[in-house]
């Protein structure tokens, strides 16, 4: 099991150093062939009587558009340092997600960036749209530079399907690393089965060569605040967690603890839904 494939996706309009850094690292620990994307929707205009949109409004637009998507590809060009590359873009009416996770059919992980906090965009792609749609593990990468090596993961537990998933989508990066923690938080009433839960997973864990310890912690009502905080403990390059919808007819936005985990986060993120 490997990843022969990755999918980094650009944001438009900023830095990706630290993300490139990571996927860099990532193609060349797999031998793996990059392929760098970015989507970006033009400004919907709506005609109706009295309104009027400046030609020169639009066409000003699609030329920033091209520019940033020609920055894009170039810092991506510069970065990866591996023999097999490839660019995608589009400019379209539909929404960027649609695009992307169309393409992500070709890759075995997805890469992308942390959340904006305060950029509200709808013309530009989120995380939570590639983790909720897209079918392949997403690694969000935090804003500030981190260690690219990503050999010190923790594994945040909860007896889910997506958990599973999450682990499962891990294994190729926990086999590299030198140190795997798998971590459940849990009521004080349900330590005790926590343990048990989290030795299968060991269990599970080492039949396919990976050595883990395993830490059941009694949870202090903030379980995002607290994963972090024990990952940071751990000094943990990564944290692998499953991703959670708030419903199904809103499975585009993460739940909150997924959310607040990749907001408080200051180290890379591998999320399966």
């Amino acid at each position: 099991m490997t990843y022969s494939t990755l999918m980094v996706n650009l944001e438009l309009g900023q830095s990706n150093s630290g993300l490139l850094g990571v996927t860099n690292e990532l193609a060349k620990r797999f031998g793996a062939a990059v392929i760098g994307i970015a989507a970006r929707q033009p400004m919907q205009i709506v005609y109706a009587d009295g309104c009027y949109v400046s030609p020169e409004l639009i066409d000003d637009e699609r030329e920033e558009i091209d520019k940033e998507l020609g920055l894009a590809e170039a810092e991506f060009r510069d970065s990866v340092n591996v023999p097999n590359i490839q660019w995608r873009s589009r400019v379209s009416f539909e929404p960027p997600s649609d695009y992307v996770v169309k393409q992500a059919r070709r890759a075995d992980l997805l890469l992308t960036g942390m959340p904006s906090r305060n950029r509200a965009d709808s013309t530009r792609l989120t995380a939570s749209e590639l983790v909720m749609q897209s079918g392949r593990p997403v690694l969000v990468a935090p804003k500030a530079p981190v260690r690219a090596s990503l050999e010190r993961v923790v594994l945040g537990w909860k007896d889910t399907r997506e958990t599973r998933r999450a682990a499962l989508d891990a294994v190729p990066l926990m086999k590299r690393a030198k140190h795997v923690t798998v971590i459940e938080i849990a009521a004080d009433e349900d330590l005790a089965e926590a343990r048990e839960r989290l030795t299968d997973v060991a269990h599970w864990l080492n039949g396919h060569g990976i050595a883990a310890e395993t830490l059941a912690s009694r949870s202090t009502d903030d379980d995002a605040h607290q994963l972090n905080a024990l990952a940071h403990a751990e000094g943990a390059d990564l944290i692998v967690a499953g991703a959670y919808g708030h419903s199904r007819l809103r499975e585009w936005a993460l739940g909150g603890v997924t959310r607040d985990l990749l907001l408080r986060a200051d180290c890379c993120t591998l999320l399966s839904h």
